[in-house]
């Protein structure tokens, strides 16, 4: 049974019983409350057809592209020098880059949580990577949260996912079953080879339900599969009643294992011919998926809808040092919570809203590119969401985002790492060494973004609020089941001091 159906039957159970002590009509939905939630769906659909027929500003498209452990440096637009995103770096030219923005988690599934869902990724049950194995895995999606897909369909969008899922593998917790109209892709985490696109020797590659096994390289066929959608949906869209897109593509490069084509590496090899084995191997690995990236952004010039389409390209974490990747000046990289495991490359691009050659330098979080797209599709926000959408910032009617705090966290192996941060100041906890607790750490990051002078000795009263702001914080989620049967909680510092009062950040709600 599924986690998602476990925690569906426990949630089942506890409403039969009534305040009475009896119980209440539960089970599927007879025949005739499906025609009316069809007729309903139906109904609504006509609605925000027949608005847009009356001349008002049709929302656009959104491609949303996330690659898989990306540092924060290995794009040419963010400071690489020793590779080529020529693509990935037109998008840039066209739009707007974003340097201070971060992953909502230095590891795959929670970040990917936060993106759907709006919220940290911890209060939806995903801390950590969702696996193949229970015994190894540290997430289960709440199936009780609405993702992004399902919202947007609800407002006339067609909804579609090509590429890595990563947040459920069983009957229940499937990208179709969570919103997603279409999805042709891996449901798994990594892929043990890019050829057989294999996991522990099992076959995660669907197209919707449907097993398959392509032939090829898996960032070729995600970009071919994303630009079949794209001509597929042009061919039956016409006139305007047609649905826009919210195409989510999610490639599982540059994660490991790096597997450039044969092609790719010559080329490279042939540009740079002293560099070291394995930043030639990822370097080469990013240039293929840039040319794949490339693709797509010409199928969507081709077809007339590169100025009715927002497109949004991030990565899911920070790049994986020792496999050779840049992240820039930041301190450390994928599965930490410094500054290089969070820090992430962010482009956004709509021509006509969203002026060219950009750059703003506004904190935000994977969560917030949720609310973005919800924001440009007109969709009202969840009253649950964490995110804040980045429209005023893109579209240039502010510069900064609203003040709020920050917070990170990664659950692996039973233990918890955790960040936060308010203003410049930001409180690392890493993981505690063996021989007893985690000591926190303090960075004014202002002063010292490579995170290289930690000020906790000297800044007792900051290290002791921003402690109480993450204890907040650890508490808010700390019931939320992430596995069923098992939930080991986040232990409490023994540096924690109650009883000191934090400010409440104010709620704020997106721009319209």
């Amino acid at each position: 049974m599924s986690c998602n159906a476990i925690l569906l039957a426990e949630a089942g159970r506890a409403r039969r019983i009534s305040a009475g002590g009896g119980t209440s009509r539960t089970g599927p939905p007879d025949s005739l409350s499906v025609l009316i939630c069809g007729v309903l769906l139906s109904l609504g659909l006509a609605a925000i057809t027949a608005e847009r027929g009356r001349g008002e500003e049709s929302p656009p498209n959104v491609l949303l592209i996330l690659t898989d452990d990306q540092g924060w440096g290995d794009v040419g637009c963010f400071g690489a020098t020793d590779l080529d995103t020529p693509n990935l770096d037109r998008l840039a030219a066209g739009g707007m880059r974003l340097t201070n923005f971060y992953a909502n988690c230095p590891v795959c599934s929670p970040s990917r949580a936060a993106l759907l869902t709006g919220r940290y990724p911890e209060s939806v049950g995903v801390p950590g990577v969702i696996r193949t194995h229970p015994r190894n895995s540290w997430g289960c999606l709440d199936p009780n949260v609405r993702l992004l897909p399902a919202i947007l369909a609800e407002r006339g969008y067609a909804t579609a996912l090509v590429g890595k899922w990563h947040l459920g593998l069983d009957p229940g917790d499937r990208p179709n079953e969570r919103g997603f109209e279409f999805f042709h892709g891996f449901l798994g985490d990594m892929m043990d080879d890019y050829w057989t696109h294999r996991r522990h020797g099992l076959n995660y590659m669907r197209q919707d339900q449907a097993v398959i096994d392509p032939a090829g390289h898996a960032t070729d066929l995600f970009s071919d599969w994303a630009c079949d959608y794209l001509r597929t949906w042009a061919a039956r869209a016409q006139g305007a009643a047609r649905r826009p897109f919210f195409l989510y593509l999610a490639y599982n490069a540059p994660h490991v294992p790096i597997q450039p084509p044969a092609e790719a590496l010559a080329a490279y090899r042939q540009r740079h011919s002293d560099a070291a084995a394995e930043r030639a191997g990822l370097a080469a690995f990013i240039e293929h998926l840039d040319a794949g990236i490339g693709r797509v952004l010409n199928t969507l010039r081709e077809l007339g809808l590169e100025e009715k389409t927002l497109v949004l390209f991030s990565s899911d974490n920070g790049g994986q040092l020792n496999v050779g990747a840049y992240n820039g000046p930041y301190r450390d990289g994928k599965g930490t919570v410094y500054e290089g495991g969070i820090r992430v490359p962010m482009i956004a691009r709509l021509p006509g809203k969203i002026s060219a050659g950009t750059r703003s330098d506004a904190v935000a979080l994977t969560m917030d590119l949720f609310a973005t797209i919800l924001d440009a599709a007109g969709a009202p926000q969840p009253a649950d969401t964490d995110g804040v959408s980045l429209l005023p910032v893109l579209t240039g009617q502010t510069e900064q985002m609203p003040s709020r705090d920050f917070f990170w966290v990664r659950l692996e192996q039973g233990r918890w790492i955790w960040a936060a941060r308010r203003g410049d100041w930001k409180l690392v906890r890493p993981l505690p060494p063996k021989d007893g607790p985690a000591r926190d750490e303090l960075y004014d990051l202002a002063a010292d973004p490579g995170e290289t002078a930690d000020l906790s000795k000297q800044q007792p009263d900051r290290l002791r609020l921003m402690q109480e702001l993450l204890e907040r914080h650890i508490a808010a989620s700390r019931d939320v089941p992430w596995k069923p049967g098992e939930r080991p909680l986040p232990p409490r510092p023994r540096s924690f001091v109650p009883g000191r009062a934090v400010t409440t950040p104010t709620a704020f709600r997106p721009w319209r």
